[in-house]
C-alpha cells in the first residue's frame, strides 16, 4: 500500500514520527519547549523518520503539498532549536571538571570541533552556532520559543542575536520580549529595523559605542567563484568603502577619455589589481600562484585537469593558457616583459596521483617536506568539512609516541584543529592508503584523504564480450540504432574519474 502523509496542527509542540509502517504523522504547533519530545523519541525513531521523509509525493494534491512544505519548514526550524540546546549541553559537559583557564579553553575547542563534525560544518561555523545557541538559551528566551515552535528560522534567530549583541542582559531580555509578537510576521529587513529601533531606544549609547568598535572588524577575504574566477571582498568603514569605489570610478573616466575600449567593470577590476600589487598590468602577476599540472597536460595533449592552489580543479586547457599565454596589455597598449614562470617537479605514482613519500630525521618538518605536504593536501586543513588554510604541519602519530617526521605521517591542519586534537579523548591514526582516521571523545570516527593530484588515467579497456567500434558497419542493423552508436562511441572516450567520496 502506498505510504500516506498525515498532517495535524495542534497547539503543543512540533513532532514528527512514524505512526506505522505505512504512515508518517507530522504534528506542528506552538510549544515553547519541545525538549520533552526529544526525550520521548528514540534515536532509532528519528533515523526511521529520515527514511520516511524520502516518500515520493508525486500525484498528491497541491493543497497537501503546500501543507507538507510548511510542516517540514516548521520541523526544520524546531530541529535547529533542538540542536542549539544539544550544543550548549555538550559544551557544559566538556567544561565539567575543567579547573584552569587552559583546561577550559581545551574543553571549549573540543566541544566546538565535535559540534562541527556532527553538523558537517567547519569549526569556524560551529563556533558561531555555539555562540548563537548560548545567547538563545540564556538571553533570548522568546526568540528560542519561536524557533522551537517552528515559527521562525535559524537565520531570523541569528538576526535577533546580531542586532542586540551590544546590549546588556537586562536590555536584551526586554528587546526579546518586545520583538516576540512580530517575529513570525516580519521579513528579514523588517525584523532588523525593528530590532535596531527597540535596542536604540533602550540604550542609545551602547549602540553608538558598538558602531565605533565595528571598525576593528575590517578585513579582506578571498573565496573561489565559478569559471576559474575568485571573489575578493573588503569589509571597510563606510566612508573608506565609498572612497575606494569613487577612486575606481575616476579611473574608469580617465581610461575612457584616453580611448580605452574595456568595459567599465573590467577597468575597475584591473585598476584594483594594479594599484594593490603595484604591477603595470593586471594579467602580469608577479607573486607565486601555484598551479599543479601533469607533464603531459602541460607539455603535451593530456587532458587531466590541473589544480589551482586555493581554488580547486581547472581544465587542462585553462591551466596551459594561464602558464603559457603572452602577457599582453589590457587595452591600454601596455605589455609586461618581467613576468617569470618557475616549474617545481613533484613525483607521483602513475595512475593514482599519490605523491612519492619524503621523510626527515628531525622532529620538526623541514621547509621542503612542509611544501610537499601543503601541495598534497591542497593547502587545506585535513579535518573533514573544515576547509581552512593550513597553519601547521603536524604528526598524525605524535612524535612523542614515536611517530616519524614523514609525508605519510604528516598532515596539514588549521590552528583550531591542531589545538583541538590535544584535548582529552581525541586521537588519529594513519591508514595504509594515506587516509587519516580521526576519533572524537564520543568514539565517533571520521576518515579523510588528501585530494588526488592531477594525473593521467589509463584508457578504459573494453570487456572481452563488448563490441568494438569497428564491429558496427554501414548496413548493419545496429548502425541505425542511435543507442548502439552512442554505446560504441563511448568505447573510445577518455576514462572519467569518479568523484571522490
Amino acid at each position: 500500500m502506498e505510504p500516506r502523509t498525515h498532517i495535524h496542527t495542534v497547539t503543543r509542540g512540533t513532532q514528527i514520527f512514524p505512526q506505522s509502517d505505512d504512515d508518517v504523522v507530522c504534528v506542528v504547533g506552538g510549544s515553547p519547549d519541545p525538549s520533552g519530545v526529544l526525550q520521548s523519541v528514540d534515536l532509532e525513531d528519528l533515523a526511521g523518520l529520515i527514511e520516511n521523509l524520502t516518500t515520493d509525493l508525486t500525484g498528491r494534491a497541491d493543497d497537501e503539498l503546500v501543507r507538507v512544505l510548511g510542516c517540514l519548514e516548521d520541523l526544520k526550524n524546531a530541529c535547529s532549536a533542538g540542536q542549539a540546546r544539544a550544543s550548549v549541553a555538550l559544551r557544559d559537559l566538556r567544561l565539567e571538571g575543567a579547573t584552569t583557564e587552559r583546561e577550559r579553553e581545551n574543553a571549549q575547542r573540543s566541544a566546538v570541533s565535535e559540534i562541527a563534525l556532527a553538523r558537517r560544518e567547519s569549526p569556524h561555523k560551529a563556533r558561531i552556532l555555539l555562540g548563537l545557541a548560548t545567547v538563545l538559551t540564556t538571553e533570548l528566551p522568546e526568540t528560542l520559543a519561536a524557533l522551537s515552535a517552528g515559527r521562525i528560522s535559524e537565520w531570523k534567530a541569528t538576526l535577533v542575536a546580531r542586532e542586540t549583541v551590544f546590549l546588556d542582559r537586562e536590555h536584551r531580555l526586554a528587546t526579546d520580549r518586545e520583538l516576540a509578537s512580530g517575529l513570525d510576521g516580519w521579513s528579514d529587513r523588517e525584523l532588523v529595523v525593528n530590532a535596531r529601533r527597540i535596542a536604540y531606544h533602550l540604550d542609545p549609547r551602547a549602540m553608538v559605542d558598538h558602531v565605533a568598535r565595528a571598525e576593528s572588524d575590517r578585513r579582506v577575504t578571498l573565496r573561489p567563484a565559478p569559471d576559474c574566477m575568485s571573489v575578493l571582498s573588503a569589509l571597510l568603514p563606510v566612508q573608506q568603502g565609498v572612497a575606494v569605489y569613487a577612486a575606481l570610478m575616476r579611473a574608469v573616466d580617465s581610461a575612457r577619455a584616453c580611448g580605452d575600449t574595456r568595459q567599465r567593470a573590467q577597468i575597475m577590476a584591473d585598476t584594483l589589481v594594479t594599484r594593490i600589487t603595484g604591477q603595470e598590468s593586471a594579467p602580469a602577476v608577479p607573486v607565486e600562484v601555484q598551479v599543479v599540472i601533469t607533464d603531459e597536460a602541460l607539455l603535451g595533449d593530456g587532458d587531466a585537469p590541473a589544480r589551482l592552489v586555493g581554488h580547486g580543479p581547472i581544465p587542462a586547457g585553462v591551466a596551459r593558457a594561464l602558464l603559457t599565454r603572452p602577457r599582453e596589455g589590457t587595452g591600454d597598449g601596455s605589455t609586461d616583459a618581467e613576468t617569470r614562470m618557475w616549474i617545481r617537479r613533484l613525483y607521483a605514482k602513475p595512475h593514482t596521483g599519490q605523491l612519492v613519500a619524503m621523510e626527515s630525521r628531525r622532529r620538526l618538518f623541514p621547509s621542503g617536506l612542509r611544501a610537499f605536504i601543503e601541495t598534497r593536501d591542497a593547502n587545506t586543513c585535513r579535518t573533514p568539512w573544515c576547509s581552512a588554510p593550513i597553519a601547521h604541519i603536524d604528526h598524525v602519530t605524535p612524535a612523542r609516541q614515536g611517530g616519524p617526521t614523514s609525508a605519510v605521517n604528516g598532515q596539514g591542519l588549521c590552528l583550531h584543529c591542531n589545538q583541538a586534537k590535544e584535548a582529552p579523548g581525541w586521537g588519529a591514526r594513519q591508514e595504509a592508503d594515506g587516509a587519516v582516521v580521526l576519533t572524537t571523545p564520543t568514539g565517533r570516527s571520521y576518515t579523510t584523504r588528501p585530494p588526488p593530484l592531477p594525473h593521467e588515467l589509463p584508457p578504459e579497456e573494453p570487456d572481452a564480450g563488448d563490441p568494438e567500434v569497428g564491429d558496427i558497419e554501414i548496413g548493419d542493423p545496429a548502425a541505425g540504432d542511435p543507442d548502439a552508436l552512442r554505446r560504441a562511441a563511448l568505447q573510445v572516450q577518455p576514462h572519467q574519474r569518479e568523484p571522490a567520496a
